[in-house]
C-alpha cells in the first residue's frame, strides 16, 4: 500500500485523509473535527453534486437506468442505482468510470482554493475511496477509522434501515480493512462510545499534526 505524502509548506494547512469502510464511524470523526474548526471536504456530498448537476453523468445515468431515475424534484433515486451496482461489478465499473475522476477534481480543486487563500488549519478528505484516488499523495497523514462486522450492521441497521445483506454487499465493494491499516499513518479503533471515538480522534490530529511541522531553527 503506497503510503507517499505530499511535501508540505512551512506554516500551511494540514491535509488530513480519512478512511473508513461503511458504518466504521468515519462521519462521526469528520463531524468531531469539523466541530474544532476543520474544513471538510466531503466525497459522498461532492458526489452528490456530480450525479445531480453534471449534465453529462445526468444523461449517461438517465440513459443506462432510465429517464425516471430523476425524480420530479431532480434528485437522482439511489435506491434504484445502488440496487444494481452492488450487485453487478459491470455496472458498478460504468458508475465508477464516469463519476470517480469527476468527484477527484472536485476534491483538488478544494484543496487548491483552500491553498489559494491561505488557509492555515486542517482540511479533512473524507473519502472511503481517497486511497483508490491515489489522494494520500495530497495528505499529509491518512487516519483509518475501523470496526468490527456486528457494530457495522448493527450502526447501519439503525440509520439507514438497510438489511444485513445489503450492508454486506456494500462491505464486499470496499477495501478491507487490513488494506486501509497498512495505508494509514494511525488507525482508530471505534470499539468504544461516540465520546471516547471523538477524543481518540483529536488527540490522533495533534499528534499527526506535531509530527508533520516542521523542525524549528536553533538561534545562533
Amino acid at each position: 500500500m503506497s503510503t507517499e505524502r505530499r511535501a508540505a509548506p512551512a506554516g500551511g494547512m494540514f491535509v488530513l485523509g480519512l478512511v473508513g469502510r461503511t458504518g466504521s464511524g468515519k462521519s462521526t470523526v469528520a463531524r468531531t473535527l469539523a466541530a474544532d474548526g476543520a474544513e471538510v471536504i466531503d466525497a459522498d456530498a461532492l458526489g452528490h453534486a456530480v450525479t445531480e448537476h453534471d449534465a453529462e453523468v445526468r444523461a449517461a445515468l438517465a440513459s443506462e437506468y432510465g429517464a425516471d431515475v430523476y425524480r420530479q424534484d431532480g434528485t437522482l433515486d439511489r435506491a434504484r442505482v445502488a440496487s444494481k451496482v452492488f450487485s453487478d461489478p459491470a455496472a458498478r465499473e460504468r458508475l465508477n468510470r464516469l463519476t470517480h475522476p469527476r468527484i477527484a477534481g472536485r476534491i483538488q480543486a478544494r484543496l487548491e482554493e483552500l491553498q489559494a487563500r491561505h488557509f492555515t488549519g486542517i482540511a479533512v478528505i473524507d473519502a472511503a475511496l481517497l486511497l483508490d484516488w491515489r489522494l494520500e499523495r495530497a495528505c499529509d497523514a491518512v487516519m483509518a477509522v475501523v470496526a468490527g462486522e456486528p457494530e457495522q450492521l448493527e450502526r447501519l441497521a439503525r440509520s439507514r434501515g438497510w438489511s444485513a445483506d445489503e450492508v454486506r454487499l456494500r462491505l464486499a465493494a470496499q477495501r478491507p480493512e487490513s488494506e486501509l491499516r497498512a495505508a494509514a499513518d494511525v488507525t482508530l479503533e471505534n470499539d468504544g462510545t461516540m465520546e471516547q471515538l471523538e477524543i481518540a480522534a483529536r488527540d490522533a490530529v495533534r499528534t499527526l499534526r506535531a509530527r508533520r511541522a516542521p523542525a524549528r531553527k536553533e538561534p545562533c
